[in-house]
């Protein structure tokens, strides 16, 4: 697999923006452009016969936006899931809400520069994800809130059907996860081999039944594991 280049689909109304890109990822022996769609329905068609490894889409899309491409492509419903990477100039919450929700395995700024382009096509082949830091305190600061307080179903609760608990080392992974580490971040800062990282994210992944790290990290900013400043 290692000769292999990974094979992307470039998804963006902007000619010049698709032009930029191509130029970006060709230069990188192993990454390969086999096609660009102006359009979402286009990109959507090519993605179906062409099967990319991996897609950079656009948002703001003639004919189908990029987070109903994603959704198709890469959401509970896609019958061959797609890896998307959503690289876009807007950064709204609702925006990026949406796309993590629906299956994308990153959420990048056109502004963040070539540098974290790569980045995040090698994230997601990986199988990690990569958010634009920026976009990550942002969404700490607004996800995270005060617990509220129990109501009287919650207090007299149904049979505990809640993710199985994480360990310690597992608790402070998914922290580092929320804030945007990659493996290799992680193992630096705890001390740990990247192998060993995958291990836990793979047991985490199975307590938590979320499919990647961008669910993990969503799972942290809702339910207060990760506060801002924290």
């Amino acid at each position: 697999m290692s000769g292999t280049p990974t094979r992307i689909l470039l998804a963006d109304d902007q000619d010049d923006v698709r032009s930029g890109f191509r130029l970006v990822l060709d230069s990188q022996p192993d990454m390969t452009v086999i096609g660009e769609a102006a359009d979402g329905a286009t990109a959507l068609d090519l993605a179906r016969r062409l099967r990319p490894d991996v897609v950079l889409a656009d948002i703001r899309m003639p004919r189908l936006d990029g987070l109903e491409l994603t959704r198709l492509l890469a959401g509970p419903q896609a019958a061959q899931p797609t890896r998307v990477v959503v690289v876009t100039t807007f950064d709204l919450d609702d925006y990026v809400h949406t796309a993590l929700h629906h299956g994308a395995c990153g959420f990048l700024l056109k502004r963040s520069g070539p540098a974290l382009l790569i980045e995040g096509v090698r994230a997601a082949m990986a199988g990690d994800a990569l958010i634009s830091p920026q976009i990550t305190v942002r969404l700490l600061r607004q996800l995270s809130s005060p617990p509220r307080p129990r109501t009287t179903a919650e207090n007299n609760p149904a049979p505990d059907t809640r993710p199985a608990p994480l360990t310690a080392r597992e608790r402070d992974i998914v922290r580092l996860v929320a804030r945007g580490s990659t493996n290799q971040e992680i193992a630096t800062r705890l001390f740990i081999s990247a192998g060993t990282v995958k291990t836990h994210l793979a047991n985490i992944q199975s307590k938590l039944k979320v499919r990647n790290r961008v669910e993990i990290a969503a799972w942290a900013w809702e339910t207060g594991l990760v506060l801002p400043g924290a």
